[in-house]
């Protein structure tokens, strides 16, 4: 088991399938998605965390299980119905994406995730939006800056760690000095 967590997980899942980018392009899956990386959850608890109706909730669980990015971890019997604890199928979800419109919907939504969650951050959150003309072989380069960037970040993860977030994106933009 991850030490990070209290299921078992694998640690990356390429995630490619339509109906897998489908799923993860929206919103509130993202969120689910999100709160379920370090510990499993109930339906009701995602509700309650998210101030949604149980329903609401459900039917986006069932398609993020449809898709094969969550799974049912455990169980428990309360009362004479038994609750089911969904977990993420892998702790990080990398994607490969063919179709340019599928890519910038998914990055929309992290970036928006991102933003969700930087809005409610504590003071000390460092944060910036530049916009640059740069060469070709430039963009190449800061792309390979950022995959380093991202790799070394995740392998410092520790259990006992203070949580930090870190959002990345690079696309071809408005001149900056419009």
């Amino acid at each position: 088991m991850d030490h990070s967590s209290d299921y078992d997980a694998d640690d990356v899942l390429v995630v490619s399938e339509p109906g897998q980018l489908k799923a993860l392009g929206d919103d509130l899956r993202t969120k689910i998605v999100m709160l379920m990386r370090d510990r499993a959850r109930s339906t009701q608890e995602l509700a309650a965390e998210l101030g949604l109706p149980r329903g609401t909730v459900a039917h986006h669980v069932k398609v993020l299980q449809r898709a094969g990015l969550i799974r049912v971890v455990r169980t428990r019997k309360v009362r004479a119905v038994t609750e089911k604890f969904f977990g993420r199928t892998a702790r990080l979800f990398v994607y490969k994406v063919d179709d340019p419109a599928d890519a910038r919907a998914l990055g929309a939504a992290a970036l928006r995730q991102a933003a969700d969650e930087l809005a409610g951050a504590p003071e000390g959150a460092t944060f910036g939006l530049i916009g640059a003309r740069l060469a070709p072989e430039d963009v190449k380069r800061f792309e390979r800056r950022l995959h380093r960037l991202v790799d070394d970040f995740r392998a410092r993860e520790e259990a006992g760690g203070t949580p930090v977030r870190l959002a990345t994106a690079l696309w071809k933009g408005q001149d900056p000095r419009a």
